[in-house]
């Protein structure tokens, strides 16, 4: 079982590169925005204690949301191979968590890959979405604001993975397949190799 963690700012390509990870290494895209959706729309016990939290504009605790993963690792076949996290972890609390609760299943974080994009860069890349796409949240007063919680949130857990020798710096500016070779050449020095080729 092969486990990823890829994150980045918003806009650094996080969505693109994880499409090219699961195609290339058999792994199950687990993006936990959408986990909480799914078990909410099916009306689980998980989704509606989850829905309890989010319908009050609060944060799902840490313990439900590895509870959550926990049972998705546990009962969806997709991911018996290796999965790609997606959004998660945020913390280093819930860093700590997830490696606990993935030692618990005999497994552990193989890799974290980090995609490194300059601020002004992904400033531009965001308003153009924006113009592309019409997302409300694609202005310079969100983008910036997006931008600040991200660093402030990510910067420590850089260091905690980096202190576990897991953190792969990824530079996240070029050609989205000279990018993925990248990944891969920087992950198979890490003797981390996929499932499938």
């Amino acid at each position: 079982m092969l486990n990823l963690v890829i994150f980045g700012a918003p806009g650094s390509g996080k969505g693109t590169q994880s499409e090219k990870l699961i195609d290339n290494y058999g792994l199950y895209h687990i993006s936990t925005g959408e986990v909480l959706r799914d078990h909410i729309a099916r009306g689980t016990e998980l989704g509606r204690v989850a829905d309890t939290y989010i319908s009050r504009g609060q944060l799902i605790p840490d313990d439900l949301m590895i509870h959550i993963l926990g049972d998705l690792l546990d009962n969806d076949p997709r991911a018996a191979e290796g999965v790609i996290f997606d959004g998660f972890p945020r913390t280093i609390n819930q860093a700590k968590a997830l490696n606990k609760m993935l030692a618990e299943r005999g497994s552990k974080v193989h890799a974290v890959i980090g995609l490194e994009v300059d601020d002004d860069e992904l400033v531009d890349r965001l308003l153009l979405r924006g113009q592309q796409s019409g997302r409300a949240d694609d202005n310079l007063d969100t983008i910036k604001q997006r931008l600040h919680v991200y660093h402030s949130q990510t910067q420590p857990l850089q260091e905690f993975y980096k202190e576990e020798g897991k953190y792969h710096s990824i530079h996240g500016s070029g050609a989205i397949d000279d990018i993925f070779d990248d990944i891969r050449h920087s992950l198979a020095r890490a003797d981390v190799h996929p499932k499938k080729q």
